[in-house]
This record gives C-alpha cells, structure tokens and sequence, in this order.
C-alpha cells in the first residue's frame, strides 16, 4: 500500500501577520514529500510514526465528539490500518517551518474523511474555509493551535492568497523566470525549531501597545505590499518592501531568529545582496530568503547551503 503524495509548502509571507490579519500567500515545494505507507519490515523510524498516528487517531474521534456536524472519519478502517502497520513516510524535515504535520494531515483527511471535500470539485470560498478549519481542528494535535493552512496548501497543492482570516482563495503566481537572476532560497540554519513556543514569545509580545502598533504599521503594512508586489510581478517594488520587512523582523522578531543569524541578517540589509525573513514561525528550521542576484548572495552566504525555491 502507497498512498498519494502530499507536498510540503513555503509560506513566502505572512508567519505571524495571518494571526493579525495581514495578507500572506503560500505555495506548494515539491521538492519534499510524504505518503502514507505500510511495510512488512519496519523501520525505527516507521514504528515512531505508527506510534503518533495511534495517538492521532484516538484524539480524531474526540473532534468527530466535539465539532459535531464538521467532519467524520472512517475510524474502523483507519484503526485497522493504524493496527497493520501503517506510517507516514516522509522526506519533509521536522520543525523546519515547512509544513510536515501538514501534509500528514492533508493525507489523512483524504484517506479516511466521510464525505470529503475534493480539489476537483468547484472550490468556492465557504469550502476552502471549510475545509481550512476541519485543518485546523486536526493539525492542533500537533502544535496545540493551528490555522489549518500548511495542510490545506499540501491538501490542494496550489498557491494560497490570505486576504484575512476568513477570506483566503487559490491563486496563480507568475510563471518562474529560470533564466532571472533573482531568486527565492531556503536556507538551512542546521536547528530545529518548535511552534508553539514561538509563538507563545509573540502572543506575549502583542499584550505590549507598542509592539501591536508595529505590527500593524510596519509588519502588516509591508508583508501585504510584498503580497500585492510579488502576486502582480513587481519586482524593483518588492525587494524595496523587502528590505523594510527584513529590517522589521531583525529589529522586533529577535527571539525567533537564531542568535547566530543575526550578524548575516543585518550584512544582507546593508550590502542589498540579499534580504532575509522568517519561514514559518522561525526559532530555528529554515530561513527564507531573497535576492535580485543569486551568484552575489552564493558568494555572501558561501558557508551555507541555499536551496532555491523559485526564480525571477
């Protein structure tokens, strides 16, 4: 048994300004994957995995107990299979802020939910918030609170345009330039990072006037120009807001970013060779960033390895 792929995803922007209703727009990274999958032989790895899925089971029949009406699972054969053997096999990194509870989720739903709703179907907006919630409820198990949108990106693996939290839809983005210079990057901090406790460091930073008065002024206002810059192809435009928000994330995000980073950080503002932000809720994983000239930021960050995501 090899169930289908499910992808991981890039939040480009938008990690913390959603939960404050900035825009945000994420896309799907082909490049990691997972399925679900039995072997007669099991690795460690699988059984850890077979381990966590039991325990994920038990707390899907306190949603279906709970949220009455939002989504049943065909339990009996999920148990069943859970009983056989059957994992998650992945290649999508842990705590790297890159979706990997996501596509796990994504690939149970799809599996096992009674009266799904499919991608092939006409998705209008009440179904994608349907189905952005049922997300939500489920990917909880794993960061205590989630907005339901890495599984939802890896159910659907198509672009996601957050205009607010109850108004998201599916977009294009302009097709990549792989001739361009410039160049959207991963780059691996060689930490793991974990949600919840980032983002607790953040809910406590928003009880403070001031920091809410940033996030609405500075954050919120340059991730949605990079939105509206990056959707509508304007690329002088977008690296100039680029510049601000990585200067935004370097001055009040300082928790999230590892101690390390920092110095690069700021060199990437100073010398416009490239701009960093966070991927995801930061504190280690993966650190996102961008450039006009991709040799130029290579020779600045030789000592990591960049994985690009997409080209300009």
């Amino acid at each position: 048994m090899k169930g289908p792929l499910f992808y991981s995803k890039i939040l480009l922007f938008g990690e913390y300004g959603i939960i404050k209703d900035s825009k945000g727009l994420s896309i799907p990274y082909n490049f990691f994957k997972g399925a679900l999958k039995r072997d007669k032989n099991a690795s460690e790895l699988a059984k850890k995995s077979n381990e966590s899925l039991k325990a994920f089971a038990e707390y899907l029949k306190n949603i279906e107990k709970q949220e009455k009406g939002l989504v049943s699972f065909d339990m009996e054969t999920l148990e069943k299979d859970i009983a056989n053997g059957m994992y998650f096999d992945s290649s999508i990194p842990q705590g790297y802020g890159i979706g990997s509870s996501g596509a796990l989720v994504a690939a149970i739903y799809d599996k096992y939910a009674n009266d799904k709703i499919t991608v092939l179907e006409n998705l209008t907006r009440d179904k994608l918030l349907k189905l952005k919630k049922i997300f939500g409820k489920m990917e909880s198990f794993f960061h205590g609170k989630s907005s339901g949108l890495d599984p939802l990106n890896s159910y659907l693996s198509l672009p996601i345009l957050i205009n607010s939290q109850d108004n998201i839809e599916s977009t294009s983005i302009p097709s990549q330039n792989t001739n361009g210079k410039g160049a959207v990057f991963l780059l691996d901090s060689g930490i793991t990072g974990e949600t919840a406790p980032m983002v607790q460091i953040f809910m406590e930073k928003m009880k403070q006037e001031g920091f809410r008065n940033m996030i609405k002024n500075q954050f919120v206002k340059h991730t949605d120009a990079c939105v509206e810059d990056f959707l509508n192809g304007n690329v002088k435009s977008l690296f100039g807001n680029l510049k601000q928000l990585s200067h935004v994330v370097l001055d009040h995000f300082k928790p999230m970013i590892p101690a390390k980073f920092h110095q690069l950080w700021k060199h990437g503002i100073e010398t416009n060779d490239y701009y960093l932000k966070l991927c995801g809720s930061g504190g280690g994983g993966y650190i996102l960033g961008f450039t006009e000239d991709l040799d130029k930021a290579k020779k600045a960050l030789k000592d990591y390895n960049l994985e690009v995501v997409y080209n300009f």
